[in-house]
């Protein structure tokens, strides 16, 4: 359908932006509208007629029934002849509505696998509150209630939820496009030995009485709601930043994200003050399906990441710079998801430089343009048209689009203006971007409007083929290049190998990060031998690796080579790791290689531990049908 987006900051009449630990300035939310046209067709609200403005969420959390039971209590500001208001719900249980405090009238719509139903209610132009009671569903997609034992500690049990892209709406009836924006507040009760905590203002303690109360007082789009309930313990690294994590992870978490203050302080000094108040990571358990989830002040990451050294906050710098580019800026719909997830590469890269050092965020640079140019490859022989920038997900689910090249892609783009213009004045130009447009949201359009208003030509863009990046397949001609010497040395080391049989020398390897064992592994032939494969695994020990990131990776030829010695930690590996970047190529191998038996008897036992985002996409790759 055809919808206006409209970005409301209501709720609250000023926005606290935080400068430094001591200081902070109010800033008034002014009200945007944007009166162009766009094709939201994921969301079934009609904002043109009347579209909420803030959230006040009462919600009970049963982990013996596994469910939520809510009141949805929304501001809503209407037209001048509004007669309904539309919400997005998915498998939501509603028992009552009410307008202004009267009972009113509504319908539930008819149910559609990708976008759930309709909530359609009766309103008049004059109508400012709309509250909805209701239960979720035994197929709420958006939540994981974890058993005791699928938890690091084994004890309690555990929920979490994954609102993107459009699941927001399995667990709170609400208007579930990037383009409407709301504040919040939330009172939610939960068991007396577990701590709630949302993407709002949080406690940093377990009360008696189960009973938390939370505020969001910068407006985000439904993607954004997000809460965890478990028995977690939270400690500072700064002032405003901190990490939640079980007992048994919290202080590795801590060492790992020692440096979470030093990566604010330099995506400050890019592109302007941090403005969300506090930054925290909670480490969840490991069915959590991405990497992390840029839930604002409480990034939700997985344990995956803990290497011990450090070696994978690259991931964090990500999540923190959609603090920015996503969270501050957002893509007006899901077919312009290149404008959250490319700027926010790019914008990682300029942290991890900043942190540690232009050789260190080259190595993390050669690594995405290898992943991009193997991905687009094989996409161009399945699904060309989602190698292109600006996507068309109509009919389809908006998560088909969560694939690495809006973030790849995108990321290179953006490079290539950089190394037109130069980095002085390319930063200029995107901190500016940030504040002029923040808690607004961006067309796809609208960017390449804004850019040529205000750093390019009409014939830059052209001689940069930027169109062509956009809405073209495949890779263009110009993609910028990648100059590693890490990665250079390490070439070397694996050609002399290949060659001679001879490994590289301790001395050269011992001060290897994670990245230059990547860079190793990725560029290993896709079957090979397995004598050769043994005496890398005698001499490195890749199979215990207990780095997931290396395992994912020394899957891959080892698979395909009918390695056995791996096969035992493929099982492992799969059973107890739920992050779909390295659950859907470790299939993909399985299956390539001629062992579709063994991928599916492993699935069968692994299905229940995974979040119904990783299910969805494994299902199709396996074409498996759950047993009745």
């Amino acid at each position: 359908m055809k919808i206006k987006t409209f970005l409301f900051a209501a709720g609250a009449s000023s926005l606290l932006f935080s400068c430094n630990n001591q200081e902070t300035v109010e800033k008034k939310a002014e009200e945007h509208v944007h009166t162009h046209t766009v094709e939201d067709v994921h969301t079934y609200a009609k904002p043109e007629e009347a579209v909420v403005t803030h959230l006040n969420w009462d919600a009970n959390v049963n982990f013996d029934t596994k469910t939520i039971s809510a009141t949805a209590t929304w501001d809503i500001k209407t037209s001048e002849d509004a007669k309904q208001i539309t919400f997005d719900i998915f498998d939501l249980n509603v028992s009552k509505v009410t307008v202004d405090g009267a009972e009113a009238n509504f319908t539930v719509g008819d149910f559609d696998e990708n976008m759930g139903s309709p909530l359609t209610i009766d309103i008049s132009p004059e109508a400012k509150k709309v509250a909805i009671t209701y239960t979720t569903g035994d197929n709420a997609r958006a939540l994981q209630w974890l058993d005791a034992e699928q938890t690091a500690g084994k004890k309690k049990p555990f929920l979490f939820t994954q609102s993107q892209a459009i699941l927001a709406r399995s667990w709170v009836p609400t208007q579930d496009g990037p383009g409407i924006r709301f504040t919040y507040d939330a009172k939610v009760k939960v068991p007396s030995d577990m701590i709630a905590l949302m993407s709002a203002d949080n406690p940093k303690e377990r009360n008696e009485t189960g009973e938390y109360t939370f505020k969001m007082p910068q407006p985000i789009p439904s993607y954004l709601l997000a809460m965890a309930v478990g028995d977690v313990q939270f400690k500072a690294i700064s002032a405003r930043t901190g990490v939640y994590a079980e007992e048994s992870l919290l202080d590795t978490s801590v060492y790992e994200f020692s440096d979470l203050e030093n990566m604010v302080q330099a995506a400050e000094s890019l592109y302007g003050p941090y403005a969300w108040g506090q930054y925290d990571i909670i480490v969840l358990p490991p069915s959590f399906p991405f990497g992390g989830m840029e839930n604002p002040r409480l990034t939700f990451a997985t344990p995956t990441i803990l290497a011990g050294d450090k070696s994978l906050v690259s991931l964090v710098a990500h999540e923190l710079a959609h603090s920015w580019s996503g969270n501050l800026v957002t893509n007006a719909t899901w077919d312009d998801f290149w404008l959250n997830e490319g700027f926010t590469v790019y914008f990682e890269h300029r942290i991890m430089e900043k942190v540690y050092g232009k050789d260190y965020s080259e190595m993390l640079a050669s690594l995405t343009r290898q992943e991009l140019i193997e991905a687009a490859h094989d996409m161009m022989e399945t699904m060309p048209n989602d190698t292109k920038l600006k996507l068309d997900l109509k009919g389809r689910n908006p998560d088909d689009g969560v694939t690495s090249i809006p973030y790849n892609k995108g990321y290179f783009m953006l490079r290539l203006i950089e190394e037109k213009v130069g980095r002085e004045k390319f930063d200029a130009f995107l901190k500016n971007y940030f504040e002029t447009n923040k808690f607004s949201v961006m067309t796809t359009e609208q960017f390449l409007d804004y850019l040529e208003e205000n750093l390019l030509t009409k014939e830059q863009m052209d001689e940069l083929k930027l169109n062509e990046w956009i809405y073209e397949t495949g890779i263009p001609d110009n993609l910028p290049v990648v100059k590693s010497n890490r990665f250079n040395v390490v070439d070397t080391a694996r050609g002399q190998w290949l060659m001679t049989d001879i490994l590289p020398m301790e001395e050269l390897t011992e001060n290897w990060t994670t990245h230059e064992w990547l860079h190793f592994i990725n560029g290993l032939p896709r079957k090979m031998s397995t004598d050769k494969l043994a005496a890398l695994d005698a001499e490195y020990g890749f199979t215990k690796s207990g780095n997931s990131e290396i395992s994912a990776a020394w899957f891959q030829p080892t698979i395909r080579s009918n390695y056995e010695p791996v096969y035992g930690k493929v099982e492992s590996f799969l059973i107890s790791v739920g992050r779909r970047k390295f659950l859907t190529p470790t299939y993909k191998a399985l299956i390539e290689s001629d062992k579709k038996d063994m991928a599916l008897d492993i699935y069968k036992k692994a299905r229940p531990n995974y979040h119904a985002v990783s299910r969805e996409t494994l299902d199709e790759l396996m074409d498996y049908h759950q047993e009745k």
